[in-house]
């Protein structure tokens, strides 16, 4: 097989974009050509393009839709399948890995089509292409025709597998490889971290942090309610990292709460890590979450995770030995656990350096990779 492939994702910090950049970088650094397509190119990549393989073997093909009088919605879905047709058919690639079910498995099923049939097509599952947009009634269908059209199907997480076989009649194979982090970008020697705790947390108060999207699943109002029963208890900072629908209600509830002035707005940023390692705790109280990639990144920065016990997380955080997992409308009970780790240091301690050998000790980088490949290999025979 021609070692060539099309990532189809999107262009956001959101886990599905950034694990399927970092796969498309470690496929390059082992000598693969990756072609990545989408509408914007991909955030993370910018920290790898000084990278001469980089350079060399990924190229980034742009999704360009036109507004016309007689549509009322871009027609997206068909604009992306007759870019991933071009690019396998000028560059004979064998392979169109499509992250997130609706529309780019849809999109890469038309693209092989219009290829006549010279490329097969692997689908990841990353969540709420199953979850909640997979189960509207106007998509569940859609969704489940994309998994019959797939070569190969592949999810994040064991409890994805399961929701997947729960709520759609699809009996073909299901790979779960997790997600994984960039162990040269995200680590706990972060020489930055110490200026950014002296400005949010000097003098000893406590720091901590929420990265996120800003959908509603997330609950980032919640994680403010949650740090304004921490702030009343011991003198701390929280940081907000990310942009998305629900930060303004965020910071509305901040005011509200009365801890806007201990509450600090940042938009997305790639220079996430030494943020991760300055902080004591990350707070994620989230509805929904199949893998939580945000958590994985944070303990690999040395951050325990106070967050809920729900969807993939537990497969993530061993709860009481690198983070706290509780049931995610006990607002109360994370404050309280996070008070609580705050007032032990050397418990907070303990946790931070076993969070720290979390991700190369249960989701190596390149066993996800290989991984990635047998499912290739799978779905070219």
């Amino acid at each position: 097989m021609r070692e060539a492939v099309i990532i189809v994702s999107l262009p956001t910090f959101g886990g599905s974009g950034i694990v399927a950049t970092e796969l498309g970088v470690a496929m390059a650094r082992r000598g693969w050509e990756v072609h990545f397509v989408s509408t914007a190119p991909p955030v993370r990549l910018a920290l790898h393009t000084s990278e001469s393989d980089i350079r060399e073997r990924v190229c980034f093909h742009q999704v360009a839709t036109q507004v016309y009088a007689m549509f009322h919605h871009q027609p997206y879905t068909l604009a992306l399948a007759s870019k991933i047709a071009q690019v396998a058919r000028r560059y004979e690639v064998p392979v169109i890995h499509a992250h997130y079910a609706i529309p780019h498995t849809i999109a890469a099923h038309l693209a092989r089509e219009m290829a006549e049939g010279q490329t097969s097509v692997v689908t990841t599952l990353h969540g709420t292409d199953i979850t909640i947009v997979g189960l509207d009634p106007s998509y569940r269908d859609i969704v489940t025709y994309a998994l019959n059209a797939s070569d190969a199907v592949t999810a994040v997480s064991r409890f994805l597998l399961d929701a997947t076989r729960r709520e759609f009649p699809y009996d073909g194979e299901i790979g779960v490889v997790p997600n994984f982090v960039a162990p040269e970008v995200f680590h706990t020697d972060q020489p930055e971290a110490a200026a950014i705790r002296e400005r949010y947390a000097p003098e000893g108060k406590a720091l901590l942090i929420h990265v996120s999207n800003y959908r509603t699943v997330k609950r980032a109002p919640v994680a403010c309610e949650i740090f304004a029963a921490v702030r009343s208890e011991t003198p701390a900072h929280m940081l907000m990292i990310g942009e998305g629908p629900d930060r303004a209600r965020t910071e509305e509830r901040a005011e509200r709460l009365g801890v806007s002035a201990d509450v600090t707005f940042i938009d997305g940023t790639l220079q996430l890590p030494p943020y991760l390692a300055a902080a004591d705790l990350m707070l994620m109280p989230s509805q929904s979450e199949s893998f939580g990639l945000a958590a994985l990144e944070a303990m690999a920065c040395g951050t325990p995770v106070v967050a809920s016990a729900i969807g993939g997380l537990p497969e993530v955080v061993d709860d009481g030995v690198d983070g706290l997992l509780l049931p995610p409308e006990d607002a109360g009970g994370m404050a309280e656990a996070a008070l609580g780790l705050l007032n032990d240091r050397p418990r907070l301690e303990r946790m931070s350096q076993a969070a720290a050998r979390k991700p190369d000790a249960r989701f190596p980088r390149e066993e996800q990779v290989d991984k990635y490949l047998e499912v290739y290999n799978r779905a070219r025979q």
